[in-house]
């Protein structure tokens, strides 16, 4: 029994479905209610994990001949041959996304339930059944699902279109490249191996570098934008200067040197920014 549920768990993708729930609670706190509950904040957490767990269960199904390829992902569960019946995989995905969709209308509001679905749907299907193996657009476009996990979190609270979720939403969009084709960099290989167009096996490592500082610096314009409209205050302004230019720099390190070690640095160092940028608005939001 323990050994089953060791091999499902991480069909879950749980440290992805985390993240992708601290951008919900991000969103929602960016909208200032002043009536926001622990229950309302624990019930945005659970069907957030559910929505995001969901899509990650369906990724594993459909992806289970890529990644049986891939060196980093062949001993996942369902290409190492841990987990038996497929389909019972792909049912339990199902389900859990059409619950959690459920649950969200019925605990919190439609406007948030549409925007997990559009979310998940935009991982699930856009991004793993259309993009993935066809378009170096893949990343790009399947950033959406990021953003529609913030804009479900702002729509929790206010079902009405609502500012500051939008704009971290764009900021959202900008970092899923810079994060994911220093990522691309760093299993260039592997990805040519199993016939993902990652948009280094594209055009390469140098020019994708490039890229990744071109995207950067749009990134981090993008996150001044809620200053601009009078939005969040002193510890937003101080993250948004200090992780910019601290992401920057990496990038810049990257271009000058395009080397595994310091395309490595550059994911992490992205990680770093959002984290240290939205924990600013928490932060910022509380101390009002």
């Amino acid at each position: 029994m323990l050994s089953t549920i060791k091999n499902y768990l991480p069909l879950f993708k749980f440290r992805i479905c985390s993240f992708i729930t601290f951008s919900a609670v991000v969103g929602l706190i960016s909208t200032s209610p002043i009536n926001i509950s622990a229950s309302h904040i624990l019930a945005l957490i659970v069907v957030t994990m559910m929505a995001s767990a969901g899509a990650s269960m369906f990724n594993h199904y459909f992806d289970m001949d890529i990644d049986g390829v891939m060196q980093r992902t062949k001993k996942r569960p369902m290409p190492s041959d841990r987990i038996g019946d497929s389909k019972v995989i792909l049912l339990t995905a199902v389900g859990i996304f059409i619950i959690s969709i459920l649950l969200s209308y019925k605990i919190l509001n439609y406007m948030a339930g549409l925007h997990l679905f559009l979310g998940g749907f935009v991982y699930a299907v856009v991004y793993t059944i259309w993009l993935k193996r066809r378009s170096w657009l893949n990343i790009v476009i399947g950033g959406l699902a990021g953003s529609f996990a913030v804009l479900a979190g702002g729509a929790s609270a206010t079902p009405e279109l609502c500012l500051p979720p939008v704009l971290l939403a764009i900021t959202m969009f900008f970092w899923t490249p810079s994060h994911f084709w220093s990522f691309a960099i760093l299993y260039k290989e592997e990805y040519e191996k199993a016939g993902i167009p990652m948009l280094p096996n594209v055009i390469g490592d140098s020019k994708t570098a490039r890229y990744i500082l071109i995207n950067t610096i749009l990134l981090v314009v993008s996150s001044f934008l809620p200053l601009l409209f009078g939005y969040f205050g002193f510890f937003y302004i101080a993250a948004a200067v200090s992780f910019g230019t601290f992401f920057i720099i990496r990038n810049i390190q990257l271009l000058s040197n395009i080397s595994k070690e310091i395309a490595w640095k550059n994911f992490k160092a992205s990680m770093i920014y959002l984290g240290g940028l939205f924990l600013a608005v928490i932060i910022d939001v509380i101390t009002r």
